[in-house]
């Protein structure tokens, strides 16, 4: 099992036995319950500290992308090193604000921002919106009138770069519903010039998620430092330039960038630029430093197919079923003495989409057995959902040899909350 010294290095076999940091899975299963998300805390810990020291070099921010994964104890970790945060609704910065962090510190992105929600960002003194419109900017200057407020604004810039990932979730192509064409890039700041309750102050460029390659990054960040150029020759000010986030992990055979490589990269890409360059990590922190601990509930053997039926589902990690995306599945207590077999690891969801894997290469295992799927800390509980009305995980955060239940399972009473019958139908 040497693939836990590899992009899991605080997930290890001790005594054949997987364990997060030093928690053995095993105990936060009899703990908790299964299904159930488990964090490490020095996972997280040490990536958001080497992205920060291999940009050290230069005024820098790092910005967590919160929709990654917005788990309280998660938030609170990135706080307490000095982290900013990137939301996508006035939920998230709730979240932020509840978890300790500095609103100042808070750059809002997003195609659909809503009057209240810029009105709720704008009383918190957020450091930056991110815009994505020219509507967009005439409700903000509006609402910042009706504020008495004078609201901090970037615009983002779609430069039309493949970045070489799932259709999905790549965000700087022309046909992207994200950010201005870059052909009206300069249009678009001269326009927001004249808005007399908005203070333009950054340019904002995100392409993707899930990059493996810094050649997207190189190409974008050279069309953003040109436009940054021209855009000082109009008389702006640029303070700030958020090259997003996108950064890719390993989840089985990629082979993404170093930090520091990325790092280089941005900023070689961004000279002479010498303000504040903003980063919105998300997958890069997080992804890596979860799992998703599950009990297998039956086996089930057809004429085509071996399936392992697991407590968890799509409905709590959908990745699987939406993008085709592959997550390494290991047993906890692993057998050493039978030979592998090929499976399907699927839920009880009543799909036949409901699959965490397919025709995959897989120890024994039996009714009871436990097995952790790898690489869940981002889109997993945070992408969750109460199909076939299913109680949502509980999630759990490991600090050494010890651990804390940081979000309850759901009950079926909190499936009902909020929902009322009609008098009329009695």
């Amino acid at each position: 099992m040497t693939a836990t010294q590899t992009q899991w290095p605080f997930f290890t076999y001790r005594g054949n036995e997987l364990h997060v940091e030093g928690v053995p899975l095993r105990q936060v299963a009899e703990t908790v319950g299964t299904p159930a998300y488990v964090y490490s805390r020095a996972a997280l810990e040490e990536r958001f500290d080497s992205l920060a020291t291999a940009f050290a070099q230069v005024p820098h921010l790092i910005c967590y992308s919160v929709k990654a994964n917005s788990n309280l104890a998660v938030l609170r970790t990135f706080a307490r090193r000095g982290g900013g945060f990137d939301i996508v609704s006035a939920g998230e910065l709730y979240r932020v604000q509840q978890a300790g962090g500095d609103p100042a510190k808070v750059v809002y992105s997003g195609v659909g921002k809503s009057p209240e929600e810029v009105r709720t960002a704008l009383r918190a003194g957020i450091l930056l919106f991110n815009v994505e419109s020219l509507a967009e900017l005439e409700m903000l200057d509006q609402v910042a009138a009706q504020e008495g407020r004078i609201a901090p604004v970037a615009l983002r810039i779609n430069p039309d770069v493949d970045p070489q990932t799932h259709p999905y979730i790549a965000t700087g192509l022309r046909k992207s519903k994200f950010g201005v064409p870059m052909a009206d890039a300069v249009d678009a700041y001269r326009h927001a010039r004249g808005f007399r309750h908005l203070r333009i102050i950054g340019l904002d460029c995100h392409i993707g998620s899930q990059l493996t390659s810094l050649a997207p990054f190189r190409d974008a960040l050279h069309r953003v430092r040109d436009l940054w150029q021209r855009l000082v020759r109009e008389g702006f000010h640029i303070e700030v330039i958020d090259v997003g986030g996108g950064l890719g992990i390993r989840y089985r055979d990629e082979n993404p960038p170093s930090f520091a490589e990325y790092a280089q990269t941005v900023i070689d890409a961004l000279q002479p630029f010498s303000g504040t360059i903003v980063l919105e990590p998300g997958r890069s922190l997080v992804g890596n430093a979860g799992v998703l601990l599950t009990r297998v509930q039956y086996l089930k053997q057809t004429g085509e197919k071996t399936f392992v039926i697991v407590d968890a589902a799509m409905n709590d990690l959908i990745r699987p079923s939406l993008y085709g995306s592959y997550q390494e599945i290991l047993p906890v207590q692993p057998s050493n003495h039978q030979e592998s077999a090929i499976v399907d690891v699927v839920g009880p969801v009543c799909e036949s989409g409901d699959f965490l894997a397919r025709d995959r290469e897989l120890p024994p295992v039996r009714p009871g057995d436990l097995l952790a799927v790898m690489s869940a800390g981002a889109y997993g509980f945070v992408m969750a959902s109460n199909y076939n009305t299913r109680p949502r995980a509980a999630e759990v955060l490991v600090d050494g040899n010890v651990f804390s239940l940081v979000r309850l399972r759901e009950t079926y009473p909190d499936l009902l909350r909020g929902e009322t019958i009609p008098t009329w139908l009695d």
